[in-house]
């Protein structure tokens, strides 16, 4: 146990036959230090998010008045790109693909007549046109009647059955603007509002990463930033970032909510041992002491971040420089100026 160390020397001098005792008191404290070492630290900022599906789609045919014959999917079920997802009567895209072959003679026919110069030009442009009208007719309906996945997702939502006439915005006076909604999850998004100081630090490239309460295992998922939004508002003094995270294995959800850390470069800092960092009581002010001429020097510090069992200070009032000496054990009996008995 460190104590105050009192060196007691008894002088014995003679005079007239008698003893005088003289005690010598050492009224400094006995500490250890530690020399303070410049480090490389990481910075990094951090922010809440909710996570959002990468692109999310309500699924329907353009074309209204039609039945839906087959949907092939459920809510929760994964899909890929170009999986067929609902099919829609085809009866009108069988007409129209009746109707093109007899327009398609006519063209062909028109054709051959022009390579004679057998019909005018005035004619033989409209039946092109009337041609390519009806080819992308076909191509249009043919879209509306078999609807496949863009991308790869899971369904969300599921709002009509096989059966039901598709109507658009409304049937039956509820409102169902969608056969099946979907989402894709891989990459999976943020948007994170970031104070302005950090504008210029921010980058589009730069790595995140993010931690979310649902795992307490304490996982990170790595990400990146995506797009930096070009303007600043002027309300809340934030710019906006899009943030992408890799989420093949499923595990982050849209709406889950996490904290992101901004990676934003390496400073040369000051870090202590925690236990070396006072705290005022009944109040948040921060001091250490320092070993000065073998007295306690006392500087007012901040507690920029943490790392582990140590902390970056920063000094507010005197100086703090690589080198000094830290007191790290018995500053709870130190004084500012108080002598020091430093133990190697």
């Amino acid at each position: 146990m460190l104590t105050s160390l009192s060196v007691v020397a008894a002088q014995v001098m003679t005079s007239c036959g008698e003893k005088t005792t003289t005690e010598v008191v050492d009224e400094s404290v006995l500490v250890r230090v530690d020399t303070l070492r410049v480090q490389d630290v990481e910075r990094s900022i951090e922010y809440t998010a909710n996570l959002e599906a990468n692109e999310q789609v309500y699924y329907a045919p353009s074309l209204t008045g039609t039945r839906i014959k087959k949907i092939y999917v459920e809510v929760g079920d994964r899909i890929h790109k170009g999986q067929l997802l609902v099919e829609m009567d085809a009866n009108t895209l069988t007409q129209q693909e009746l109707q093109l072959k007899n327009i398609e003679t006519e063209y062909n026919r028109a054709v051959k007549l022009m390579e004679t110069g057998s019909i005018s030009q005035q004619n033989y442009d409209q039946v092109v046109t009337q041609y390519e009208v009806a080819k992308t007719a076909i191509a249009n309906l043919k879209e509306n009647t078999r609807l496949v996945a863009p991308f790869n997702g899971v369904v969300t939502g599921k709002y009509m059955e096989e059966g039901e006439l598709y109507m658009g915005g409304a049937l039956g006076g509820a409102a169902k603007p969608s056969i099946i909604s979907i989402e894709e999850t891989n990459p999976i998004k943020a948007i994170v509002n970031i104070s302005e100081q950090y504008y210029l630090e921010v980058k589009k490239g730069m790595s995140v990463s993010l931690k979310t309460d649902v795992y307490g295992d304490g996982r990170s998922f790595p990400g990146r930033v995506n797009i930096v939004y070009p303007s600043i508002d002027a309300k809340t003094r934030t710019f906006s970032v899009e943030l992408v995270f890799e989420n093949s294995k499923d595990e982050l959800k849209p709406g889950m909510y996490g904290t992101v850390s901004f990676a934003t470069g390496k400073s040369r800092s000051i870090l202590v041992q925690s236990i070396a960092v006072l705290k005022v009581q009944g109040s948040n002010d921060r001091y250490v002491f320092l070993a000065k001429d073998g007295v306690a020097k006392r500087v007012s510090v901040k507690i920029v971040n943490r790392y582990d069992d140590k902390v970056e200070i920063q000094p507010l009032d005197g100086t703090i420089e690589e080198g000094d000496l830290i007191v790290t054990t018995g500053q709870a009996k130190l004084v500012d100026g108080r002598k020091l008995n430093i133990k190697e």
